[in-house]
């Protein structure tokens, strides 16, 4: 069934566990029935965070959208349309670029009909909301939100009783080895393949239930709540060892487990007990040595797939081992001293190691990051290989840019295949192609900054009726001084604030920065935005440092450089800024960002990069074809790990962005209809679009995973696995 000839009446299926929208019932059933056959030919994803919002992205939203109210939508379904059409739109259980990986990742495997079905959990408070005061910086508030109320997101229940939820049990154990059971509702949601042909299952362990001690669900509530390591742990220990209890609850038989980074990692001490047994018997903890759990171990890390996507310590969990009196099993926390022990500090667990030692296959997130991997886990690294990061194109290319891209042959299927956006090069040459592709990109740039311009007139208004003080300097001024003009050159900056990504590197020296600005008369927009772990105090002393800076480079520029932050940053003004701005700015220091995300967003919608040369940028530079570089790009020793502040190379790597930045501007506003800038632009589409992209990412995780895949499916893979090998030197 095409997509353009589904009507709503073929979308609502029945399945043991509940009735859902947005699929027909042959779908389900084919789905439903690889998913759980005995073979297991399919593949758990188990992930802390998964993010995609609906009002970012959604085909059956967007099919439904199209049709005129009532009409084609029989009486029975009006509920579900009405649901889909006015329901909340966020799910807020992400954090950022790991849950928003996670989220394109399982879009394009339904895109590409893989088996594959995720294990996350339901956070009732979400990750933290952000307000930004010009005196306090950043402030962390939280509101709980109701899954019932969300869009395809449906409550499971017990088969044949639609009154009794489907619910887990997880196991504690106090230091006594007594019994302290956790208890989980299961909640679905479906991550629909574009065509509406396939389906991906998102279970969502929620805590949320009585029989579920409060010590445990307060922790259950939060996305990374670091009130202590008690907490962190036991959230951790929510998600792994749920994964399994969630797949036999549904039959699901997957042979592959595949860990979204180790915060789930525990569920291989489960797998390494059941292994024993199956050996020993019921009375496996007294009969197994040591030598039988290292060799159920060798055994479980068959059914494991790794992927690490950092390099920095904070990202690597470790947690003193009292911890764990008290919450797990003597026998488990002997598996943990014989493979999970700290090198460095024998009194702690470290469960990258655990990650790391128990699997079948490791995986980098760039070329780079394996290397750096390579380095820090030196006795895994014959097992280290890479899998560059992609984004899901449908999800980040613009309205406007996709109107373009559809009305050129060259790009013809290019929604269903990536792959055609190496023909782009040929519309470097094409008159129609530059001015449409330019309207288009003028279009995205007004949109975005209406939209900031709208922002700083409400936070005006709400000077004197809210206890916030607005963060932007332009809030404070009248008429054209406080506002963003269109047209101007603008950068677009949004992550994470840690101190590694180095969000105020490019303001080191605001009078070198001026200079170059007044003495060319260059008016320039920078729009901020991002949010700073709880925990993370110099994080949040950074985003203080962009709101303090304000002022002082308005002023030393004569107004020229404007720069905004955007507080509260979601996937929906991500995507509003990565197709508006001019260039995208990566200012890490060099080796520690794994990978990055973000400016290959910008890249699908031809939205030029400007980086250091760390994680994928080293791989979509090509030679200055697609954007800019700056700072350090020498070789990695040992000591360019520091996280430092004395170590992070900002005067030498601002000195180099300051080197750089005439050329950029100058190729912007002073050369003939911006010639070399445009063709920037569409060589982004010509040579990073093909790569980059979610569907040539989870083909290369097809060959770690030893699918069997039907034939058809199977050639759509190997395409997509032909278009790069990430693995290469």
């Amino acid at each position: 069934m095409k997509h353009q000839d589904i009507s709503p009446g073929s979308l609502l299926a029945t399945g043991p566990h509940g009735t859902f929208f947005g699929v027909s019932q042959e779908c389900f059933n084919r789905v439903w029935r690889t998913l759980t056959a005995p073979e297991g030919n399919s593949v758990i994803y188990v992930s802390m965070e998964i993010g995609a919002d609906r009002d970012v992205y959604h085909p059956v939203k967007d099919r439904l959208d199209k049709l005129a109210k009532g009409k084609d939508i029989p009486a029975e379904l009006q509920y579900y349309v009405d649901k889909f059409t006015n329901g909340p739109s966020k799910i807020p259980v992400y954090s950022g670029g790991l849950g928003v990986l996670a989220g394109d990742t399982l879009k394009s495997f339904a895109d590409c009909h893989i088996p594959v079905a995720a294990v996350s959990l339901l956070y009732r408070r979400g990750y933290f909301s952000q307000l930004i005061d010009l005196k306090l910086g950043q402030v962390v508030w939280s509101r709980k939100w109701s899954p019932e109320e969300v869009p395809g997101l449906y409550l499971l229940h017990q088969p044949g009783d639609p009154a009794t939820p489907l619910t887990v049990a997880v196991d504690f154990h106090d230091r006594e080895d007594q019994l302290i059971r956790a208890e989980a509702k299961l909640w679905m949601k479906l991550e629909i393949g574009n065509e509406l042909d396939f389906f991906v299952p998102e279970i969502m362990l929620d805590y949320d239930l009585p029989e579920t001690p409060d010590w445990i669900r307060k922790v259950s509530e939060q996305l990374y709540d670091s009130s202590s390591e008690t907490a962190k742990v036991i959230q951790r220990r929510l998600l792994g060892a749920g994964v399994l209890p969630a797949m036999r609850a549904l039959g699901f038989s997957a042979k592959t487990i595949h860990l979204n980074e180790q915060h789930g990692v525990v569920l291989v001490l489960a797998l390494i007990t059941e292994i024993l047994h199956r050996r020993l018997g019921d009375d496996f903890r007294n009969q197994a040595s040591d030598q039988a759990i290292l060799q159920a171990a060798d055994e479980a890390a068959r059914q494991v797939v790794y992927t690490i996507h950092t390099s920095v310590k904070a990202g690597h969990d470790r947690f003193p081992r009292a911890i764990y009196h008290g919450l797990e099993h003597s026998f488990y926390r002997r598996i943990l001293r014989l493979l999970a022990l700290d090198e460095q500090n024998p009194e702690q667990y470290n469960f990258t190691t655990l990650a790391m030692r128990i699997n079948r296959a490791t995986n980098s997130v760039s070329r780079l990051h394996r290397e750096v991997t390579r380095s820090q886990f030196h006795q895994y690294r014959d097992r280290i290989s890479a899998v560059t990061n992609g984004v899901h194109h449908l999800t980040w290319i613009s309205d406007a840019k996709a109107a373009v891209y559809d009305c050129f042959p060259e790009l013809a299927g290019w929604r269903r295949d990536p792959s055609v956006f190496g023909q782009a090069s040929a519309l470097c040459q094409n008159p129609q192609f530059r001015q449409d592709f330019a309207a288009a990109w003028q279009k995205d740039g007004d949109i975005l900054i209406s939209h900031l311009n709208g922002m700083l007139a409400q936070h005006r208004r709400q000077r004197f009726s809210t206890w916030i003080d607005p963060p932007n300097h332009l809030s404070y001024l009248e008429d054209a001084k406080g506002r963003l003009e269109t047209g101007v050159f603008t950068f677009g900056f949004a992550r994470r604030f840690s101190t590694y990504k180095r969000a105020d590197l490019i303001f080191d020296d605001l009078d070198r920065l001026a200079a170059i600005l007044v003495t060319n008369q260059w008016p320039i927009n920078f729009v901020y935005a991002g949010k700073a772990h709880p925990a993370d105090k110099p994080g949040q002393e950074l985003i203080k440092s962009i709101i303090n800076i304000q002022e002082e480079l308005y002023h030393k520029t004569n107004g020229l450089a404007r720069l905004v932050f955007v507080p509260d940053y979601d996937m929906a003004m991500a995507k509003m800024m990565v197709a508006g701005c001019h260039a995208w700015l990566n200012s890490p220091k060099r080796p520690l960002e794994a990978s990055g995300t973000s400016g290959m967003k910008a890249a699908m919608n031809g939205v030029p990069n400007v980086s250091i040369m760390d994680g994928w940028w080293v791989e979509g530079y090509h030679a200055g074809q697609t954007g800019w570089k700056f700072g350090y790009e020498g070789p990695i020793q040992a000591e360019l790990l520091s996280e430092h502040l004395s170590d992070l190379l900002y005067q030498q790597d601002a000195a180099s962005f300051y080197e750089m930045l005439p050329n950029l501007l100058g190729a912007f506003y002073h050369q003939p209809n911006r010639a070399d800038y445009l063709d920037r632009c569409i060589m982004n589409l010509a040579l990073n679009c093909p790569i980059f992209n979610t569907h040539r990412m989870a083909a290369e995780y097809v060959d770690r995973y030893q699918l069997v895949l039907p034939p058809t499916v199977d050639a759509r893979i190997r395409k997509f696995r032909a278009l790069y090998q990430s693995d290469l030197p």
